[in-house]
């Protein structure tokens, strides 16, 4: 664990300086000799990622042999902001170790515990129950609890006449249980994610919780981007073979064309669609391409309050990129001399108004 060393033996008795703090736990003991640590969540149904970095030999447990043979080691990055109140950032296992017997470095990397599920193939059949009793099962089968809310469709009426889809192996395209509950969470536009040894299984909440400012200001580096590609007029078209039917369904929604008089098309070949899921699934993909339209990338003091999922509003710029955006990624860096600072990827939290949408079957 450390305290930032420039300049820290001047403030320490300042109460209005920060005194970061960090340490790891390795197997649920604290890890002497690390010098840095960098931990990346994200809202994009994968893996929240972990870098440590360790001066070897500081550790008197934890020598070069010890790491030559380790194997399903857990590792838990915490941070203090005031030295003593702890609190996680990422708590999973290590995917790669490298060591550098010359230089007597250790760099781990690795990811949450939703590695269990992302490695857990699976050829099981689940037709007659919810995405939320399967969420359930998965979680307890890996000895994660429960944040889940409850659904009521059986998912086999999710996919027709192909309801067991999900669950075929290397016939499908879910193959292990994390495709499973990516595709149940698409299904239900739910959020899906896993954390504090908790599998979260949820819609996005509903009550919008108060914006988290960002002022142009206070950040150490601000950069905005525009797609243009997006700026102009975008259409989404979904087709769809219904067998049941035996008819051909294919739903559209779109934007206001831009200034440039251009539209940018995209198709999606999704089977066994009726017409309103065709639909549903048109408005939806129009909305998560449109948001991209509009992206900041902003780098700023660490903090412990924001997440994924966490909507911004960034003020004083003076342009239209004054607006409201949803966190995408955070990553976080902890280093013994450079301190706390962390990098927020955000995209427009308002879509485009959709201005056409209907059937073309």
């Amino acid at each position: 664990m450390w305290i930032p060393t420039r300049g820290a033996a001047l403030l320490l008795n300042d109460p209005t300086v920060r005194q970061p703090r960090l340490r790891v736990l390795v197997d649920g003991t604290v890890l002497a000799g690390v010098m840095a640590a960098t931990v990346e969540s994200n809202n994009h149904f994968a893996a929240d990622r972990f870098h440590v970095a360790v001066a070897l030999g500081a550790d008197p447990v934890r020598s070069v042999a010890f790491w030559a043979d380790a194997a399903n080691v857990t590792v838990e990055v915490q941070v203090a902001l005031d030295g003593t109140s702890w609190v996680s950032l990422i708590d999973g296992t290590v995917d790669q170790l490298e060591i550098d017997p010359l230089v007597g470095c250790l760099d781990l990397s690795g990811r949450d515990q939703s590695t269990v599920l992302i490695e857990a193939r699976t050829q099981e059949t689940f037709a007659n129950r919810t995405s939320s009793e399967i969420a359930a099962i998965l979680a307890a089968r890996h000895g994660l609890s429960s944040d889940i809310q409850a659904t009521t469709t059986p998912v086999g009426r999710f996919w027709q006449l192909e309801h067991d889809q999900t669950t075929l192996d290397q016939f499908s395209h879910t193959t292990t249980e994390w495709d499973l509950l990516v595709a149940l969470a698409e299904h239900e536009s739910f959020n899906l994610w896993v954390s504090g040894g908790a599998l979260h299984f949820r819609a996005p909440e509903q009550t919008a919780a108060p914006e988290t400012v960002l002022r142009s200001s206070d950040l150490i580096s601000l950069r905005l981007e525009r797609a243009l590609a997006l700026a102009q007029g975008v259409k989404v078209t979904v087709k769809s073979w219904h067998s049941r039917q035996g008819v051909m369904v294919c739903e559209s929604a779109s934007t206001t064309q831009g200034s440039g008089g251009t539209t940018t098309n995209y198709v999606y070949v999704i089977p066994n669609l009726t017409p309103d899921a065709a639909q549903q699934l048109a408005e939806r993909r129009l909305a998560e391409l449109t948001q991209h339209e509009r992206v900041l990338v902003a780098e700023m003091p660490g903090e412990l309050d924001l997440t994924p999922r966490t909507v911004l509003r960034l003020e004083g710029t003076g342009t239209a990129f004054d607006q409201s955006y949803r966190i995408d990624e955070i990553e976080r860096r902890l280093h013994a001399v450079h301190g706390f600072t962390q990098c927020v990827r955000a995209r427009a939290a308002s879509t485009a108004s959709v201005v056409s949408v209907g059937a073309n079957a």
